[in-house]
């Protein structure tokens, strides 16, 4: 079903979005562009799912 790609996609983009967050904390000089990115990612996969429950039905069962 195209919704649960979506969603696996959606959980993917969270995750990198996790790692980015540790790697900024290892690399002071570029942390606040990192971390900004990464809300960028968060805000994208929030998106995703926003799109699946209002376009596609919600989460398959």
């Amino acid at each position: 079903m195209p919704s649960s790609s979506i969603l696996h996609e959606a959980e993917q983009l969270k995750r990198v979005s996790q790692r980015l967050e540790l790697t900024a904390e290892e690399h002071p000089t570029v942390t606040d562009a990192i971390l900004t990115i990464c809300g960028t990612i968060r805000s994208t996969a929030t998106l995703l799912e926003v799109l699946v429950a209002t376009r596609l039905g919600g989460p398959p069962a």
